[in-house]
C-alpha cells in the first residue's frame, strides 16, 4: 500500500508540472511517514524490558519471541508432582499381600528391586527416581544389609513397561527374580488376584497414595535376564507412598483461571491417584483418560476426548507429546510444563515449553521457559507480564496503522488539491521523528487489568478495520485544519504548514491516551509517568518549533493567537470523538466478521532445538508412535527402522534419553 500511495502521489506532483526533485522528495518522505519504521525498536525494547521483569518474578526466557507465546497461551498441560504437590515423596508403609512376607522382607524386596548400586555394601538415594529415593531414605531402610547380596542383572525401568526387575542371588546360594513397578502392569505378570488384595489396593488408591506393586519368583539357573523372563510371579505386596498438596496450589489454579488459561495434568500416576489430588485442591474434572484409552483412540477421537478432559493418567512420553499435538490442531496455544528426560517429546511439541531450574539437563535445553520455582504461581505471573508485553507492542501498532495512515492520506490528497506542498519533506520527516520518538515510552506504559484476563493473538483483520476506522476521523481534523487555515486564517504556505504540522503532532500524539485503552472515558485508565511526559513533552516541543528562532530555517511562519484557541477546541473534539467510535468498535461484536478457520501454527523442526542439543535430535522418526525400546516377540527391545511419521514435528531421540 505504502509503495502504491507513493507512486500515485509522485506521479500527480509530476503530472501538476511541480519540480521533480520536490515531488520525489516528498513522495518518499510520504513513504517514511507511512510506514511504523519504529515498530523494531518498539518490539526490542518491549521484549528486552519485559525480560527484566520476568527475571525478577523468577522466569527465565531463553529466547525473546517466546514471550509473546508465553502470554498467548490458553491451554496448559502439566505433571502433578511438584506442581500441584509438594513433590516431597515419603514412604508410608508395606502391605503384604502375601502369607509368610513381612513388611521387613517386602521393604528389602523393594529396595533390591533398584536401579541404584549397591553392590560392594554401598547404598545411596543419590540419583535414584524418586520413588526409590524415598525408599532409601526412609528409616526402615537403615536396617538393610546390601552385601548379602549380588546382583547378577537388571532391566533398567522404561515407560512401555513400567517397571524394574533384577536378578539377584542372596548370600551366594539362592537365585530369585524382583520386578517392581505399576500394580496394574506387576499384576499382570502374577497368578489370579484376590478380591482382598484389589481391596487393598483400591483403598490406597482412593486415599491419593501412590503405590508399587513388589512380585518374585525363584530363578534358579538363570544367569542374565530379559524381559520374556518376568512371568509367573508371585505377588509380594505393596510399597505405599505420599506426596501431598501444595498449600499454595488452589490459589495458583485459580490465577491461571482467571487468566483465562485451562489447566490440564498429564501424569504417569494411576487415575484414581490424580483425581484424589484434583478433588482435594477443589478443582473440577472434566473427565479422565488413561493411556490404554489413548492408544486405542484415532486422531479425530481422541481430539473430541482431550478438549474435555481434564487428567491424563498412565500416559507414555511419546503419548503425551501426541496429546499435546493434538490439542494444538483445535487452535490453542498450548503449553507443556515438565522436568523430567522424558518429558522432552512433549515440551518440544509444544507451542510454549516450560521447564524449572531443578529440572534435568535435557529438559531445560528443550524448554523455552525455565522457571526459578516449581510454582503455577510463578507462571501465572510469567503469563500476565507476557501479555502486558504484546499489549504495549499492539498499541504502537494500532497507532501507526490509524493516526499515521490517516495524516500521510490527508498529506497526499491536499498535495493535488493544493497549489503548493501541504507539508515540506523535511517537515515531514520531522514530524514523523517527533512522534516516533514520543512512543519509545510505550514499552514502558501500564496496562489494564481486564486486558491481561485472556490470550491476545496477532489479528490482521481486526488492525486493517481499526485503521480504517480511525484513519479515516484523523483524515478528517485534517481537512478541518486545511479548511480552517485557508478560509478563516487566509494562511499563505508557511502557517499553513505550521498549523498542520502543530495540528498533526498533537492529534497523532495524544490519541495513545485514548488508544492504549478500551475503557470510556480513558481518563479512567492512568498511563504511566513515561509515556505521559513523553507525549506531552512533544506536543510542547511541535508547538515551541513554528515559534522558535528556527522557525524561519525550518519552513514555517508565525502563527494567529486565535489558531491556538482553534486547535485546543479541535483536539478535544478529536479525542472525544474518538472516545465515541472506540466504545462503538469494540462492542460491536455482532458486526464482526465470522471467526477465521482454525490455523495452527507450523514451526521448523529445530524451533524448540537450542544448538547444544541439535546433535542429539533429528526430524522425523517413529518416536512419537512410542516405537523406541519396543520388545520382539523373544522379549528383546531393539530400535524401530527409521521412517516418516505420520504427525508433523516429531522428534527422534535416541532411546537412552527415555530411561
Amino acid at each position: 500500500m505504502a509503495i502504491a500511495l507513493t507512486s500515485l502521489i509522485f506521479l500527480a506532483n509530476v503530472l501538476l508540472q511541480r519540480p521533480l526533485i520536490e515531488s520525489l522528495l516528498f513522495s518518499l518522505a510520504i513513504a517514511v511517514g507511512i510506514t511504523p519504521q519504529l515498530l523494531p525498536a518498539v518490539v526490542s525494547t518491549s521484549l528486552a524490558t519485559g525480560t527484566r521483569q520476568l527475571a525478577r518474578r523468577k522466569v527465565l526466557v531463553k529466547r525473546l519471541v517466546c514471550i509473546e507465546d508465553l502470554g498467548d497461551m490458553d491451554v496448559l498441560v502439566t505433571d502433578k508432582t511438584g506442581t500441584l504437590t509438594e513433590g516431597k515423596i515419603s514412604f508410608t508403609g508395606a502391605l503384604p499381600a502375601a502369607t509368610g512376607v513381612s513388611g521387613a522382607e517386602l521393604l528389602t524386596l523393594g529396595l533390591l528391586a533398584t536401579e541404584a548400586d549397591y553392590t560392594e555394601a554401598k547404598a545411596s538415594a543419590v540419583g535414584q527416581n524418586a520413588l526409590d529415593a524415598a525408599l532409601w531414605e526412609s528409616p526402615e531402610a537403615a536396617a538393610f544389609d546390601p552385601s548379602r547380596y549380588e546382583r547378577l542383572d537388571v532391566i533398567d525401568f522404561d515407560h512401555q513397561r513400567r517397571r524394574t526387575s533384577v536378578l539377584v542371588r542372596e548370600g551366594g546360594g539362592t537365585v530369585r527374580i524382583i520386578t517392581k513397578g505399576s500394580p496394574e502392569d506387576v499384576l499382570a505378570l502374577c497368578g489370579e488376584t484376590s478380591a482382598a488384595v484389589r481391596a487393598m489396593l483400591d483403598e490406597q488408591f482412593d486415599a491419593g497414595s501412590r503405590v508399587v506393586a513388589v512380585a518374585t519368583r525363584p530363578a534358579d539357573g538363570l544367569k542374565d535376564l530379559r524381559p520374556a523372563d518376568e512371568k509367573d510371579l508371585n505377588l509380594a505386596g505393596f510399597l505405599v507412598f505420599l506426596d501431598r498438596p501444595k498449600a499454595n496450589a488452589r490459589a495458583s489454579l485459580d490465577q491461571l483461571e482467571a487468566l483465562g488459561i485451562t489447566v490440564k495434568i498429564a501424569t504417569g500416576d494411576n487415575a484414581k491417584v490424580a483425581e484424589k489430588v484434583c478433588d482435594e485442591l477443589g478443582v473440577l474434572s472434566g473427565g479422565t483418560l488413561t493411556g490404554a484409552a489413548v492408544e486405542a483412540m484415532s486422531d479425530e477421537e481422541l481430539s473430541a476426548a482431550a478438549r474435555e478432559a481434564s487428567i491424563f493418567a498412565r500416559v507414555s512420553p511419546e503419548q503425551k507429546a501426541r496429546i499435546i499435538g493434538i490439542l494444538r490442531q483445535t487452535g490453542g496455544s498450548v503449553g507443556f510444563m515438565g522436568d523430567g528426560v522424558n518429558d522432552a517429546l512433549a515440551l518440544h511439541a509444544a507451542d510454549i515449553g516450560i521447564s524449572v531450574d531443578s529440572a534435568t539437563d535435557v529438559a531445560k535445553d528443550a524448554a523455552d521457559v525455565v522457571l526459578l520455582d516449581k510454582d503455577l504461581g510463578v507462571l501465572a505471573e510469567g503469563v500476565m507480564e507476557g501479555r502486558r508485553i504484546f499489549a504495549n507492542t499492539i498499541k504502537y501498532v494500532l497507532m501507526g496503522t490509524s493516526s499515521n495512515f490517516g495524516n500521510m492520506f490527508s498529506a497526499a490528497t491536499a498535495s493535488v488539491v493544493l497549489s503548493f506542498l501541504p507539508m515540506l519533506p523535511g517537515q515531514i520527516l520531522l514530524n514523523n521523528l517527533l512522534y516516533d520518538t514520543g512512543q519509545l515510552a510505550i514499552p514502558g506504559d501500564r496496562v489494564d487489568k481486564e486486558q491481561l484476563l485472556a490470550p491476545s493473538h496477532w489479528n490482521i483483520s481486526f488492525i486493517r478495520r481499526f485503521m480504517f476506522l480511525f484513519g479515516p476521523i484523523s483524515s478528517i481534523f485534517d481537512f478541518a485544519t486545511f479548511g480552517l487555515m485557508l478560509f478563516v486564517f487566509n494562511a499563505v504556505p508557511g502557517e499553513f504548514r505550521a498549523g498542520w504540522f502543530i495540528e498533526s503532532i498533537a492529534t497523532q500524539t495524544l490519541i495513545i491516551f485514548a488508544i492504549r485503552t478500551r475503557r470510556v472515558p480513558f481518563l479512567r485508565s492512568r498511563p504511566s509517568a513515561g509515556l505521559l511526559g513523553a507525549s506531552l513533552g512533544v506536543v510542547a516541543l511541535g508547538v515551541f518549533l513554528p515559534l522558535s528562532p528556527l522557525a524561519g530555517v525550518l519552513g514555517f511562519d508565525t502563527l494567529p493567537v486565535p489558531f491556538f484557541l482553534a486547535l485546543l477546541g479541535m483536539t478535544v473534539f478529536y479525542l472525544v470523538l474518538v472516545e465515541f467510535a472506540k466504545q462503538w468498535f469494540f462492542s460491536r461484536a455482532a458486526q464482526q466478521p465470522p471467526a477465521p478457520t482454525i490455523r495452527v501454527r507450523r514451526r521448523a523442526a529445530s524451533h524448540h532445538i537450542s544448538r547444544r542439543a541439535a546433535r542429539f535430535s533429528s526430524p522425523v522418526a517413529d518416536i512419537a508412535r512410542g516405537a523406541w525400546c519396543r520388545e520382539d516377540a523373544s522379549g528383546n527391545r531393539a530400535a524401530p527402522a527409521a521412517g516418516p511419521d505420520s504427525r508433523p514435528g516429531a522428534f527422534a531421540v535416541p532411546p537412552l534419553l527415555f530411561r
